[in-house]
């Protein structure tokens, strides 16, 4: 129940010698970033930004006594930076198969930073995507299909050759998921992230949920059709959404490690702890047009966190030598206070 006091013997399980493993990830995917850039400066993965706009994030009054932990420990309203994106490291057409994600940069919080030279910071990022579970376990697994993807014509006997035929099919049986085409909206859309961070002695889930979107798109098809659209809805009225967080329950239904299982609602039930609004701008205007492209230098980073919230699992202890990296080759803008 979301008043009942939460699990704490959630556990991490990391593998022998994976840091030496994610550091060459992170290697690869730098040279992946350099292949993908044409001269340009952009992101080894969501490489594509749909749109940047400004944003509040206002931490929600009244919460029971297990969620007042970290940023949440006390009500009020930041400021905020979001980016939706596309999560090819290639700019395609928004109609083709792709990760849509929701990035969050919210400013003005207080207190201690994980990342060594950033202590003092006073951001807390929050990274989600359109799919509530991926259809990879871990790094190791989605690195493969990252490395495999480059050739496709050998992507099948590779697989196969790694995995076995059984866990090849459930792999790529469940690609479809996570690279849905013809989205409609992004204003309509709930994001989730499908690996847990720490919520101070609890391990949670995040996921925002629209509220009110608009009715229907435009329905335009154009080849970035996703960010018009969201920047028509944001130009008329203001948008928001609920942020959730889910609690870990126990190591099968609400893994920590295995980000291919999803935390269902029935066993973790949602609990809102905060909202994300979007006020009414025009994101197309010339002051616009300068917070899209300070939101594209920012760096979005799950790492970029208060200690309270640590990100937990294989693909998050994964992406912190890969965010490095992909910050240091495009040079990404400081974080902003």
């Amino acid at each position: 129940m979301p008043n009942a006091s939460p699990a704490t013997d959630w556990k991490e399980l990391p593998t022998p010698g994976e840091a030496e493993r994610f550091e060459g990830y992170a290697k690869l995917l730098g040279e992946m970033q350099r292949e993908a850039a044409d001269g340009e400066p952009r992101r080894a993965l969501h490489a594509k930004g749909l749109l940047g706009a400004r944003a509040t994030f206002t931490v929600l009054d009244g919460l029971p006594a297990h969620a007042r932990v970290g940023l949440f420990a006390a009500p009020g309203t930041h400021d905020a930076w979001v980016r939706f994106s596309n999560g090819m490291g290639q700019v395609r057409a928004d109609a083709k198969g792709d990760v849509r994600g929701l990035a969050i940069k919210v400013l003005g919080v207080p207190g201690r930073k994980i990342i060594p030279g950033l202590e003092d910071a006073t951001t807390q990022d929050f990274l989600l995507i359109q799919s509530p579970a991926l259809a990879v376990r871990d790094a190791d697994e989605f690195m493969f299909l990252v490395d495999a993807g480059r050739k496709p014509l050998t992507l099948l006997p590779r697989f196969i050759g790694r995995f076995g035929f059984g866990r090849t099919l459930k792999i790529l049986g469940g690609l479809p998921k996570s690279f849905p085409s013809g989205v409609p909206s992004l204003a309509a859309l709930q994001f989730w992230s499908p690996v847990p961070i720490q919520y101070g002695p609890y391990a949670a889930r995040c996921s925002v949920r629209p509220i009110d979107p608009p009715a229907a798109p435009s329905g335009r098809r154009g080849a970035s059709y996703l960010g018009d659209d969201l920047a028509a809805a944001l130009a008329a009225r203001p948008l928001a959404w609920s942020f959730l967080v889910q609690f870990y329950v126990d190591a099968v239904r609400t893994p920590i490690e295995d980000a291919s299982i999803d935390w269902r609602e029935d066993v973790s039930p949602f609990l809102e702890v905060a909202r994300l609004e979007l006020p009414q701008q025009d994101v197309r205007s010339p002051e616009g047009q300068r917070d899209a492209q300070l939101v594209e230098e920012m760096s979005f980073d799950p790492w970029h966190a208060l200690v309270e919230h640590r990100p937990l699992g294989s693909m998050m202890r994964a992406r912190g030598p890969a965010y490095r990296v992909s910050t240091q080759q495009r040079k990404a803008s400081s974080e902003p206070r």
